[in-house]
């Protein structure tokens, strides 16, 4: 594989069709993720940041074919998981595993945290029988932080902290190589939060996992990403390194978002920059650059011409005319 490259996405789309009138026809298409490309090394944090609406939690569903694209390609160790059949995707997905954002929602309340976790073991014939699969499960749990006598219990015994690390067991069930976390830590508490994102980072250590972490808090992305991404209807805005994000920010977007984050000192005042207007429909996305509407350095180009997303420095890519 290229430089180690697990995840590659190219180009890709999804549109959800709009129906209208009496016979429901399609008058025309929600833009949820329009044409992105990025990659995801082994091994490292690529954090999908962005407002809500902007289409990461779109594109992280449509990466495992949770809902099939609309155009484009995501290839996994080099085989493109869209083209693959009902059967091979049901075994390229022991290798992806995704952790959904509502603790509450995502477990089913019938079932048992020894059914929830262990369902797929059965499903892939990793246990051979309901004892095997009980001592995995027990392991599991102990592995974030549970405890292995509470297999027979129910969701609703659990806190909302607990229900997420039984989430994160049941993603960590099949050994898989890339996790994506879909907003995994934004229904909880803040203290909470933390324990949570030190828990993700000790397995990622522990298990050699990759991650694709989605959230709209970008205080929790710094801490756990090695490269951050900036979503904006639909679109990548920029894209680096997530010191180099940080500290040098190149899209007005990302000026925008990084100037709302609390600073710890309060010695230091940073300046906030708050957008005019209201996030554009992605039904009927403006014309040219997306942001244009309510960037305050938009030139004539910027509502005629789309930027490409370009490298300006080493791996560090931004999609804005100010810098092309």
């Amino acid at each position: 594989m290229e430089n180690n490259v697990l995840l590659k996405v190219k180009n890709l789309k999804k549109y959800f069709p709009v129906r209208g009138g009496i016979l429901s026809k399609t008058i025309g298409y929600v833009q949820a993720v329009d044409e992105i490309s990025f990659d995801i090394k082994g091994g490292e944090t690529l954090g999908l940041v962005g407002e809500s609406g902007c289409g990461k939690t779109t594109a992280g569903r449509t990466i495992i074919r949770l809902l099939e694209p609309t155009a484009g390609e995501v290839d996994f160790e080099g085989e493109n998981v869209f083209k693959l059949s009902k059967e091979e995707l049901r075994k390229a997905r022991r290798n992806i595993q995704i952790i959904f954002q509502d603790p509450f929602g995502s477990l089913n309340p019938r079932m048992t945290v020894s059914d929830i976790v262990g369902e797929s073991l059965i499903i892939h014939k990793i246990a051979k029988n309901k004892k095997e699969k009980e001592e995995r499960v027990k392991d599991l749990l102990e592995t974030v932080g549970l405890n292995a006598g509470h297999v027979r219990r129910y969701p609703h015994e659990f806190s909302g902290g607990q229900r997420q690390r039984i989430g994160i067991a049941r993603a960590l069930a099949l050994n898989p190589k890339l996790v994506i976390c879909d907003e995994p830590v934004s229904a909880l508490d803040v203290s909470i939060q933390a324990q949570v994102i030190n828990l993700l980072e000790d397995l990622q250590e522990k298990f050699k996992l990759t991650y694709l972490f989605i959230a709209h808090d970008l205080s929790v992305v710094k801490h756990i990403s090695d490269r951050v991404a900036v979503m904006y209807l639909g679109k990548i805005a920029e894209l680096a390194s997530t010191y180099e994000l940080y500290d040098n920010p190149q899209h007005p977007y990302t000026e925008a978002l990084l100037s709302a984050v609390p600073v710890p000192d309060p010695t230091l005042k940073r300046q906030r920059i708050v957008l005019e207007g209201d996030v554009p429909s992605p039904f009927k996305p403006p014309k040219g650059c997306r942001f244009h509407p309510r960037c305050k350095y938009a030139k004539p180009i910027c509502s005629q011409e789309e930027p490409k997303l370009i490298d300006i420095n080493s791996g560090h890519y931004v999609a804005c005319h100010l810098r092309q």
